[in-house]
């Protein structure tokens, strides 16, 4: 074997600490996984998840140690948004290219699957065992009931923190000299509902669409589930005219749900249980560098770049992360500190690139995508994407189907929106927009 085999720390046993882990069992190394939740195999699911929406990244990670078709059979692949737009019919918009699709799974369902998958691989998990310190330069792990109370003492020969936006492992490394760290909450939060399947076990809605309802400020998507349900999350502002804080009774829930989203009504009164039943989270923006510390310690997923989902990417980067960071272990054999530093670097401006994205999604998301001219600039970026596939990719698709880094799809997409503007202004840009004048405008801007 090309690198010595280690002792590893993983800690947070959700997506990306439970595949880290099979990637590092696989090289070799003898791992263990700690996670303050008890076993999600043995609970019921909180209502705190928001479907995921696996692409080429994440199927990527999977590939790479044979994981992929195991994790399809519990996917649904999804081809184009559904438009749920008030007093007109539902239209529908191709994400891509024939057959280019992102995959709608259960987060409980894939993690519950890839802890199996993990322990079939010799990966030991210690679930219900909170850790309360960290000692970095030595590599320890501190566990125990509370925080004052008597600790257990653990020592590896490197610790990963996949403990998400609040991780333990990086709230350590924070308090050292140098350690840059922001945060940044929205102003809306979301609250997961759910649309159960037919009497005969199918989908209500199209089961192969994102199905999304804009409302300006606030919204609701749904994404299908392998048993028949729809999986569905309510985005809104926590405070406000139309707020979490203002639906507070039976009776306002069901004027609200018949109000903005009259055609979600097969399935209301489903709906106004859960939105009480369920708690409203937040969503935040988390940055922070250094993401490693000597050869000891590496942050991976959330705990090192949590971003808002409107990208569909948390996990998709997460996975990515590992992809890299392992090829970069096996690259350097037993010089982890190198490998570290270079994976930083590698995944530190796309971390930040996909925030920035994930942060606009939200905004084209809730307000523009029922706005006229932004669906017209939309029309004529596809039209021209269909017609000269070599001069322009849509960023959506350079991000979603493809594994090229996410700095370059933003910088290249601050590019197009620039020349999309010139268009916009072009006179009757309403009557002209499939003209061929309008093709060679495209052409000369870019130029």
């Amino acid at each position: 074997m090309s690198q010595s085999s280690r002792n590893i720390a993983i800690v947070g046993s959700g997506l990306v600490g439970s595949l880290l882990a099979i990637y590092l069992k696989k090289m070799g190394h003898t791992v263990t996984v700690f996670d303050r939740r008890p076993d999600i195999r043995l609970v019921e699911f909180s209502g705190r998840s928001i479907n995921l929406a696996m692409s080429n990244r994440g199927w990527n990670a999977l590939r790479e140690v044979g994981l992929e078709d195991e994790i399809k059979k519990i996917a649904i692949p999804l081809y184009q948004r559904a438009m749920h737009v008030n007093d007109k019919p539902v239209y529908f918009q191709k994400y891509g290219m024939e057959e280019e699709a992102i995959w709608s799974t259960s987060r409980g369902l894939l993690n519950r699957k890839m802890i199996d998958l993990a322990e079939e691989e010799g990966v030991k998990f210690r679930f219900s065992e909170k850790v309360w310190d960290v000692d970095l330069p030595e590599a320890k792990i501190f566990t125990g009931e509370t925080e004052k109370g008597i600790w257990e003492e653990y020592k590896y020969d490197c610790i990963f923190g996949c403990d998400g936006a609040f991780s333990r492992v990086r709230h350590k490394m924070q308090r050292r000299s140098g350690f840059d760290y922001s945060q940044q909450f929205i102003k809306v939060g979301y609250k997961e509902l759910s649309i159960l399947p037919n009497a005969d076990g199918t989908h209500k809605l199209d089961k192969h669409s994102f199905h999304i309802w804009p409302r300006g400020e606030f919204m609701l998507i749904a994404m299908p589930n392998i048993d028949g349900s729809f999986t569905c999350t309510l985005f809104m502002p926590f405070e406000g005219t139309v707020s979490f804080e203002n639906i507070t009774t039976q009776k306002e829930a069901r004027t609200f749900f018949e109000t903005y989203f009259p055609n979600v009504m097969l399935d209301l009164d489903n709906l106004i249980e859960d939105f009480f039943k369920n708690p409203t989270s937040a969503m935040v923006t988390m940055k922070c560098y250094p993401w490693t510390y000597w050869d000891k310690a590496a942050l991976v997923g959330d705990s090192a770049h949590a971003v808002v989902p409107f990208y569909g990417q948390g996990m998709n980067a997460g996975f990515e992360d590992i992809f890299v960071l392992t090829n970069l272990l096996v690259k350097h054999k037993d010089d982890w500190a190198t490998a570290f530093e270079e994976y930083q670097k590698e995944r530190k401006p796309n971390a930040d690139a996909i925030a920035e994205l994930s942060y606009r999604n939200f905004m084209e998301m809730s307000s523009k995508t029922a706005n006229a001219a932004f669906l017209l600039q939309k029309k004529i970026e596809k039209k021209f994407a269909s017609e000269h596939p070599d001069k322009w990719k849509p960023v959506y698709s350079r991000v979603t189907f493809s594994n090229k880094p996410y700095a370059e799809a933003l910088a290249l997409g601050d590019v197009q929106e620039e020349v999309m503007k010139q268009i916009m202004k072009l006179p009757n840009i309403e009557e002209i927009w499939d003209s061929e004048l309008v093709t060679n405008k495209i052409i000369e801007l870019i130029a």
